[in-house]
């Protein structure tokens, strides 16, 4: 007998912009994606709140921002920066500030937790993020054992490089069809309008038309995979210091 696959897809930066807010809700209402996670320090956070209130089937959860760096002359050069990295005081402040302004904006806590730019992957952050998370008693990307983390949709390399077939009908049922048994996380960056100084423009517009494309979603029915969300899994995959993945 096949294992069950379930499918998350979670789009990041929700409340980034006007355009990314449009993005995520276009892919969510018209195509695959069942889950954002909200960046709450920019002002179009609380309209993603309020779509998120209003469509409760897309579970939000915290997308920890603690800065964005590009890929410029062989080298990373911070676009903007919230707090240094290696000041783990700093760092707890500003993920508690985050924290309750998620509170304050859903109304409670978030279904799940990672972040820009993958940063929590790196100490100290990391360890800060794992405690928060084992707190709350929500996922946190790639650092719970029953839910896999996929970041194949994305179109640059980790440079900065164009990846367009990576973001393509054919790219993305590629990652459909591969898709290990048990629960897996799919990461995508939807938006429209490209209205951020950002790594990360053109090609948000062209994963909203792929995660909407009838074909992908076709996909997903034939190979029966379930489509589901954070909240389909509440209480499970909460990181403990057995069950982090060493990265």
């Amino acid at each position: 007998m096949i294992a069950a696959r379930y499918l998350i897809v979670n789009a990041d930066d929700f409340g980034q912009s006007p355009g990314i807010n449009r993005g995520i809700v276009e892919a969510h209402e018209q195509g695959i994606v069942t889950s954002a996670s909200m960046m709450v320090r920019w002002p179009d956070a609380a309209e993603a709140a309020a779509y998120g209130a209003e469509h409760p089937e897309l579970s939000l959860g915290l997308h920890i921002d603690l800065g964005e760096w590009a890929y410029r002359d062989e080298t990373w050069v911070p676009l903007y920066e919230v707090v240094a990295l290696d000041e783990t005081g700093a760092i707890t402040d500003e993920i508690t500030r985050q924290l309750a302004r998620f509170r304050g904006l859903v109304g409670k806590d978030p279904s799940h937790i990672d972040s820009h730019q993958h940063v929590h992957l790196r100490e100290p952050v990391r360890s800060v993020v794992v405690e928060t998370a084992r707190r709350l008693g929500v996922p946190l990307r790639a650092c719970s054992s029953e839910i896999h983390y996929c970041g194949d949709f994305y179109g640059q390399t980790a440079e900065g490089s164009p990846l367009p077939e990576a973001i393509s009908i054919k790219g993305l049922t590629k990652v459909i069809l591969e898709l290990p048994p048990g629960i897996t996380e799919l990461g995508c960056h939807p938006g429209q309008g490209n209205d951020l100084v950002t790594m990360y423009g053109a090609e948000r517009a062209e994963e909203v038309k792929v995660l909407c494309d009838p074909r992908v979603r076709r996909a997903v029915s034939d190979t029966g995979i379930h489509l589901c969300s954070f909240t389909n899994f509440a209480g499970r995959a909460v990181p403990s210091p057995s069950q982090v993945q060493k990265t």
